[in-house]
């Protein structure tokens, strides 16, 4: 009774969840919603239909989030994403990181329960507060869907230099990709690069060129800082994902906030 109340909380926020019965697997699992609702991935791609079989969370799983060798590593949660999505035919490196997330959260309650306790500076007080989460709240970002396709990929006109680029949102092996150009820098040179990495992953044209020498370079040289403010705030805009914030009470004021929800190093394996 507890599972299935815990199942009908996350129903009401992270999208419908029900049990799989037209395939049979030797571990107990459930059928979530995508956030991008499949709108980003080919027709071809088991992710067009929006939703996804992931396995719930067993003690496999909790050696994966409490190996010390793969935390130190920081790939704790990538493997624990390759263990919990079983969906025939999909690579987890082919997941919008907006997919990826919801995917997570909802392991994350379908295994320990929506609450999660947090500490929090409390924005008038400028006092550290201990409150608790209701994970089954998050709701789906809204994002207007007209604007995605199946081959995600965007044309955008630069606001400032009126460049006319080509985008796409980024998918879990994008970030994997960016993290290792960024550490590989960090080794030779001891700089961050993390701003422009990320654009030579997102930009895939500018001005016809599709060249990856050419975008590097408009990346490294051309691209305004307000053009660059400006790319951002479109991605984001447009970019399916969850809305990671809580409504937060100061305990000082009474006064009401929405909040970032904070993911501390519990979240996934919460101490007891």
């Amino acid at each position: 009774m507890e599972q299935q109340n815990v199942e009908q909380q996350v129903t009401r926020g992270l999208g419908a969840f029900q049990s799989t019965e037209q395939r049979t697997y030797p571990f107990p699992t459930e059928i979530i919603s995508l956030p991008s609702k499949g709108l980003c991935y080919p027709e071809t791609s088991p992710l067009s239909k929006g939703e996804i079989t992931i396995k719930l969370m067993t003690a496999k799983e909790e050696d994966i989030l409490t190996s010390a060798n793969l935390v130190k590593k920081g790939v704790h949660l990538d493997k624990l994403l390759e263990s919990v999505v079983v969906e025939p035919g999909v690579n987890v490196n082919d997941l919008l990181v907006g997919d990826k997330n919801a995917i997570l959260i909802s392991s994350r309650v379908l295994a320990f329960g929506p609450e999660y306790e947090v500490t929090v500076n409390d924005p008038n007080e400028n006092e550290a507060v201990k409150t608790i989460v209701d994970l089954s709240k998050i709701q789906i970002k809204e994002v207007d869907e007209s604007k995605l396709n199946r081959n995600n990929e965007y044309s955008y006109t630069l606001p400032i230099s009126k460049s006319n680029i080509k985008f796409r949102l980024l998918t879990h092996g994008d970030e994997l990709a960016i993290q290792k150009d960024i550490e590989a820098l960090q080794k030779t040179t001891k700089g961050s690069n993390e701003i422009t990495s990320r654009y030579r992953r997102i930009i895939t044209e500018v001005d016809g060129v599709r060249d990856a020498g050419t975008i590097s370079n408009f990346v490294s040289n051309r691209l305004l800082a307000g053009d660059s403010k400006a790319l951002r705030k479109e991605i984001a805009s447009m970019s399916p994902d969850l809305d990671l914030k809580f409504e937060y009470e100061s305990p000082f004021t009474g006064e009401k906030e929405a909040l970032r929800i904070p993911f501390g190093v519990d979240f996934f394996y919460p101490t007891e």
